[in-house]
């Protein structure tokens, strides 16, 4: 009995950290227009932009045209590294991070919340938590 307890045991807790770790797979986005796909640095969690559901804008790849350093502007969105610096706090969220919202051309303070195996909150918001938007992320593949 104690064997098929620590079996279980170990089986869940493996199930358990193996959900924790975005960077398995790839992300859609809220809209579905976009994946992201999640890459440890060190110790810090970012993501780039890995697909696009238009990667072209007349006949040309998408660029940053709405980034506010006129240098950027002419990157393309496809590669952009848009969530940087997240640190895990072991329980299924990272924090301390920023995503920066190539629609608008702003950067937002940002945390991440693993909702299930195939939900990620992602929260951006300018100082505190409460004055934000939560963006729901779905497991592609």
């Amino acid at each position: 009995m104690k064997q098929v307890l620590s079996i279980v045991t170990f089986l869940l807790i493996s199930t358990l950290s193996h959900a924790q770790d975005i960077t398995q797979g790839t992300w859609y986005n809220e809209e579905k227009t976009g994946k992201i796909q999640f890459f440890k640095q060190g110790d810090k969690i970012n993501g780039k932009i890995v697909w696009l559901k238009e990667p072209n804008e007349n006949g040309k790849p998408r660029l940053d045209k709405e980034n506010p350093d006129a240098k950027l502007k002419t990157r393309p969105l496809l590669g952009l590294m848009n969530l940087k610096n997240f640190v895990s706090t072991g329980k299924g969220t990272w924090e301390d991070g920023e995503v920066y919202d190539p629609k608008n051309g702003k950067t937002y303070s940002c945390k991440m919340t693993l909702v299930s195996p195939t939900q990620l909150d992602v929260r951006g918001f300018i100082g505190i938590s409460i004055i934000g938007r939560t963006s729901k992320f779905t497991k592609a593949d």
